[in-house]
C-alpha cells in the first residue's frame, strides 16, 4: 500500500477557504498512492479555539464534499485528518462540536468517522468546547486489512489502541495538531502503540505556528516491528512510503508475543 503523509504548515493569517484550496490541490497532487492522510484540525486549526463555532460544519458539509470529490479524482483513500463536527444535537455533556475525523473511500464515498475520545486541555479548550466519542472506530483498507482510528491526544492513551487491536486492528491512522514543545513525545509514544500492538502506524502531524503554538511536524510512519520506515522535519513535507501490509501478519507469527498477554 502506498501511504501519502501531507504535513501540512500553516499559520493563522491564512484564511480558511485559501487553506482549503490549498490543501485539495495538494491532495491532488498524490494520485498514485492508495491512501493520503492529512493532520487533525488543519482547517480551524488546533489550538485557537476562537474559530471553532464558526467553521463548524457537518459529515456532509463543504470540506467533506471537496475532498469527496478529489478522493474519486485520484482513486484514493483520502484521511480528511479532522473537522469540527456540528453535532445534530446537544450530547451528553451539552456540547454541539465534536473533533471528528473523517476517511473517504477512493470512490469518493465516506467510509469511516471517528469523535475524538480523548479532550485535551485540562479542563479547558477541547474538554470546554467539545463532546467526546465514545466509540472505537476501524474501517477496511485494501487487502482485508483493518485499521483503527484515533486522534493526536489519544496516543498517550494505551487502552484505546488494545481495544482497536482485539477488534482486528492492524494499521493505527492517527492525524495530530501536536505542538514542538512535546514533540520527543510524539515520537516516542507512537512508536511504542506501533511496538506493543504489532501494528504499522500512520501518524500525520501540522507544522507551522497558529494560535501561538510552535507545531511539532515529525510526521512518522512505523512498521509493526517498530521499525521507523519515515519520518517528516519540522517544516511541511509529503512523506511517500510504501507500507508491506502482508509482513504484519508475518511479524506477529515469528515473534508471538500478543499470544502472551494475560490482562
Amino acid at each position: 500500500m502506498k501511504v501519502a503523509v501531507v504535513q501540512l504548515a500553516y499559520a493563522d493569517d491564512e484564511p480558511l477557504a485559501a487553506r482549503r484550496e490549498r490543501v485539495l490541490e495538494l491532495v491532488r497532487m498524490q494520485s498514485g498512492h492508495d491512501l493520503v492522510i492529512l493532520p487533525e484540525l488543519w482547517g480551524p486549526t488546533g489550538f485557537d479555539y476562537s474559530r471553532w463555532e464558526a467553521s463548524a460544519e457537518d459529515l456532509d458539509g463543504p470540506s467533506v464534499q471537496a475532498f469527496a470529490a478529489v478522493a474519486g479524482e485520484i482513486g484514493a483513500i483520502v484521511h480528511l485528518g479532522s473537522i469540527i463536527e456540528r453535532l445534530p444535537e446537544a450530547g451528553v455533556d451539552g456540547r454541539r462540536l465534536a473533533n471528528t475525523s473523517v476517511v473517504l473511500s477512493a470512490a469518493g464515498e465516506r467510509v469511516g468517522s471517528y469523535r475524538k475520545i480523548h479532550r485535551f486541555g485540562f479542563g479547558s479548550g477541547e474538554p470546554k468546547l467539545l463532546e467526546a466519542g465514545d466509540r472505537v472506530e476501524l474501517l477496511d483498507l485494501p487487502g482485508g486489512v483493518r485499521a483503527g482510528l484515533s486522534t493526536c491526544y489519544d496516543l498517550r492513551f494505551p487502552e484505546l489502541y488494545r481495544r482497536q487491536l482485539d477488534a482486528g486492528a492492524q494499521v493505527f491512522l492517527v492525524p495530530a495538531a501536536w505542538p514542538m514543545a512535546r514533540v520527543e513525545h510524539w515520537r516516542v509514544l507512537g512508536r511504542a502503540r506501533a511496538i506493543e500492538n504489532q501494528c504499522v502506524l500512520i501518524a500525520c502531524n501540522t507544522a507551522g505556528t497558529h494560535g501561538g503554538y510552535r507545531m511539532g511536524g515529525a510526521s512518522q510512519v512505523v512498521s509493526a516491528r517498530g521499525e521507523v520506515l519515515a519520518e517528516a522535519g519540522p517544516d511541511e513535507e509529503v512523506l511517500s512510503v510504501d507500507v508491506d501490509l502482508e509482513a504484519i501478519a508475518a511479524w506477529r507469527a515469528d515473534f508471538p508475543v500478543l499470544a502472551d498477554r494475560r490482562l
